[in-house]
């Protein structure tokens, strides 16, 4: 087994891969983590900017991705093998106005125009699972499909993937000249048969029960340990005084409920406790938290890809 694991590690370290849409990085540090070599991200945010430069030594481009030519051309100079990368998802979300012709959305096009002109032997792209069906992410599958890349699409659950959170995210994985399907095989293989809970992750912190922000009245919001942790979104608040308890709130004592710190939330992610979140606000550091990739999902789909390399030699 250790043998196998330096082997591909040795695979993936031979592939130098570019992320657009970075954010806090969470992509980045598991391909990062599987032994890919990132040699460059691209993002049109300050704050996700400047925490992706203290945390990582490779460049951080500030760049409007929905300008094709120009990225496409500022990109090429890196000589990427993979481009990754999760463009913009609120307009594709469940919990948003699902507007899949906004202008957030129309860089999932961009994004599917910008791997074609570079021409990668390989991508991966993530979104909300709210994605699948949608006008704008058939165009995007087309345009692959038409530059001869054989496409993966699969909604995994994160907390199937090594992650303490119920999180399914739409994965797209091309490969050039690839079939269709070429990594469902890996994807199935490598999914844990049951959840994995905080507790499994954490351990004992202190408490049992924590507050999560639910959007309705409709939606329970106090959750325990012992079960995956609901989406990690991009706020984070105390128990309000008026809070009224739902039925399946895992207890319905308020002494016994704390939110979750930022760090906290952070691990959630699987990020590491030594990941640097100071030098922006608070808020713009929760809300990168919240839209970023699990790490460990995204090493998920990096392992996997290593795999698929690794049989096809």
């Amino acid at each position: 087994m250790g043998d196998k694991m330096d082997e591909l590690m040795w695979i993936a370290s031979r592939f130098q891969v570019v992320d657009l849409f970075s954010g806090l990085g969470g992509l980045t540090l598991g391909f990062l983590n599987s032994g890919f070599q990132v040699v460059g991200s691209v993002d049109n945010w300050k704050p996700a900017i400047w925490l992706h430069r203290v945390n990582f030594p490779h460049p951080i481009l500030d760049l409007d991705l929905s300008d094709v030519e120009c990225a496409v051309n500022v990109l090429r100079s890196f000589g990427a093998d993979m481009v990754i990368g999760g463009p913009p998802c609120q307009d594709f979300s469940w919990a948003g106005q699902r507007n899949e012709h906004g202008a957030r959305a129309q860089l999932t096009p961009s994004f599917s125009a910008i791997v074609v002109g570079l021409r990668p032997k390989f991508f991966v792209m993530e979104n909300v699972d709210g994605i699948t069906g949608t006008s704008t992410f058939e165009k995007a599958k087309a345009v692959f499909h038409g530059a001869g890349y054989g496409l993966t699409s699969s909604v995994l659950d994160a907390c199937r993937c090594g992650v303490p959170q119920k999180r399914k995210r739409c994965f797209v994985v091309g490969a050039l000249d690839a079939p269709d399907g070429f990594l469902d095989m890996y994807f199935r293989r490598r999914m844990a048969d049951r959840r994995m809970t905080i507790r499994d992750y954490v351990g004992d912190i202190g408490t049992k029960f924590f507050f999560r922000p639910s959007r309705t009245s409709a939606s329970r919001a106090v959750f325990s340990i012992d079960e995956p942790s609901p989406t990690i979104r991009g706020v984070n608040r105390p128990i309000p005084r008026t809070y009224q308890f739902h039925p399946k709130d895992a207890v319905h004592d308020r002494r016994k409920v704390r939110p979750w710190t930022m760090r906290e939330r952070a691990l959630l992610q699987t990020f590491p406790e030594e990941f640097y979140l100071a030098g922006v606000s608070e808020r713009d550091a929760e809300q990168l938290i919240g839209n970023a990739v699990p790490v460990t999902m995204g090493a998920f789909v990096a392992r996997c890809l290593a795999e698929y390399v690794f049989d096809s030699r």
